[in-house]
């Protein structure tokens, strides 16, 4: 990879391939960002450095599409430095090994999760586990909380969850594990270890790399089948010889379809010229739903708003393979409408969803928001799955200690639907799912562009030279994790095909 590189996009992906590509070899790298840069701990907004829980102050403001059904959906996307890895709820998984194996059975080489676990292992210094698993000297901390840092309500869900015949889990990142545990978390002191205060960190005095922060990419400026550069919001261009997206599931797609790459048809139908005809760009987004079982509880908090978790399998999933559900404990909230004070949710995500959505440009203008259908539940599978993982987390919500931590009838679903009332549940869950903050899929990685590939396996787009994604987007099914360790890890994997060229 000669010359210049620009990549767009400095978020959990982007800071990685700045970081990667930077470091020696006389390459000169431009990092764009359309959000602001705080550069070090003692920059950073209060809500930015907080790591005990998602912040939505700098944001891209994204809604789903309306459905008829619930309430309008936010599908936060962060805008600044850092990405989503700098606001989200530092939850640290990476899923299951048989998710990396699937993406290279269909065609993509290299993708194996023993092929990834060096990568893995290498982005993180985890302070709980030596072995072969997990990696100690990485740039970015991994700590679990100990029983006396959880909350008097987590450790009764904890209790409450092996009670109903769960088993524990002390490592939810060693392959193979179920179970209820503390989550992992990318924390130090208090503080969210993001891309940014990590990769990028170490890089930014190196004289090749320049980071331009509160700068919108328009799209890839493409020149006989080549990408030369990007146009920016303002008109100007930034030239480079090698172009790299990473911005993300929702942002990545918008600026191929506005650079002409696409599905002819809808580029031709808002007067786009057609670089490359790829049906698969905006197509396959896949989300995690999220919806809860909500319960009354006094007010106040120990620690992080996120700290436990139970993976388990569902009727539907492989005995053998990964789980399919999972429920985590969320707050308490302080709620002063709730008359004891606060509420305590047991979120309830799907895993393994088999719905699929769509992102498709509502203009041309960068500034104009896309419209996206996250399809949440569409598939009568996904919704069969949410109704049986309600039913275990209300179990567990009525088992001791938990029950008697509870101050008064469930909030939700209610007492109102019976466990045995499957319809009722059902459209409780429907008006009430959200996103878990998760897409990927929209510029899914194949071999073949006309099923819907839009990269190759190393991360290049089909029928463009120079052109690559890598981030989220380009994942061809979702992982049954949190993704933020997964897209920084698809990065590491991409970049360290790119750092021979």
């Amino acid at each position: 990879m000669p010359g210049a590189v620009v990549v767009v996009g400095a978020g959990s992906a982007g800071c990685v391939l700045a970081a990667r590509l930077s470091a020696g070899r006389g390459r000169s790298v431009v990092l764009i960002e359309a959000g602001p840069d705080y550069p070090s701990v003692a920059d950073l907004p209060a809500d930015i450095a907080d790591g005990s829980g998602p912040t939505l102050s700098h944001d891209w403001n994204f809604m789903a599409e309306p459905d008829g059904i619930r309430a309008p959906v936010a599908l936060p996307r962060a805008r600044l430095v850092g990405g989503c890895s700098a606001t989200n709820g530092a939850v640290w998984v990476r899923g299951w090994p048989g998710d990396y194996d699937g993406w290279a059975a269909a065609g993509n080489p290299g993708w194996t999760f023993d092929e990834l676990l060096p990568f893995f292992r290498g982005v993180e210094s985890d302070k709980d586990f030596s072995d072969e698993w997990h990696g100690r000297d990485g740039p970015i901390p991994v700590v679990r909380l100990r029983p006396d840092e959880l909350d008097e309500r987590v450790q009764a869900f904890a209790a409450s969850a092996v009670a109903c015949g769960h088993a524990r889990c002390d490592d939810h990142n060693r392959p193979g594990a179920v179970g209820v545990g503390p989550w992992p978390r990318n924390v130090h002191d208090g503080v969210r270890m993001s891309t940014a205060l990590t990769y990028l960190a170490a890089a930014r005095t190196r004289p090749d790399l320049d980071v331009r922060a509160d700068t919108t990419v328009d799209r890839v400026e493409v020149e006989h089948g080549r990408a030369r550069g990007v146009r920016l919001q303002d008109g100007g261009v930034v030239e480079a010889d090698t172009v790299i997206l990473t911005g993300g599931a929702y942002a990545s797609p918008a600026i191929l379809l506005r650079s002409g790459i696409g599905p002819a048809a809808d580029l031709r139908a808002l007067g786009l010229p057609v670089e490359a005809d790829l049906p698969g760009v905006g197509a396959n987004l896949v989300d995690h739903p999220l919806v809860a079982v909500d319960l009354p509880v006094a007010p106040g908090r120990r620690g992080p708003a996120l700290q436990m978790v139970l993976t388990m399998r569902s009727a539907r999933a492989d005995p053998e393979g990964a789980p399919d559900l999972q429920v985590f404990t969320s707050g308490p909230y302080d709620d002063e409408a709730v008359p004891s004070g606060a509420v305590f949710g047991l979120a309830i995500e799907l895993l393994a969803p088999r719905s699929r959505g769509s992102l498709r440009l509502r203009s041309t203008d960068p500034a104009d928001p896309p419209r996206i259908d996250p399809a949440h539940l569409r598939h009568p599978d996904d919704i069969a799955g949410m109704v049986h993982a309600t039913r275990v987390a209300r179990r567990i919500s009525r088992t001791s200690p938990l029950a008697g931590l509870v101050l008064g009838p469930e909030i939700n679903p209610g007492d109102g639907i019976a466990d045995d009332d499957a319809d009722g549940l059902a459209r409780s869950i429907r008006s009430r799912v959200s996103s878990c903050h998760h897409p990927v899929g929209t510029c899914a990685m194949g071999p073949d562009p006309t099923a819907g590939a839009v990269v190759d396996a190393r991360g290049a787009v089909h029928g463009i030279d120079g052109l690559y994604v890598a981030d989220a987007s380009v994942m061809p099914t979702i992982p049954a994790a949190n993704t933020n360790l997964p897209t920084i890890v698809v990065a590491e994997r991409i970049a360290a095909w790119l750092g021979t060229c």
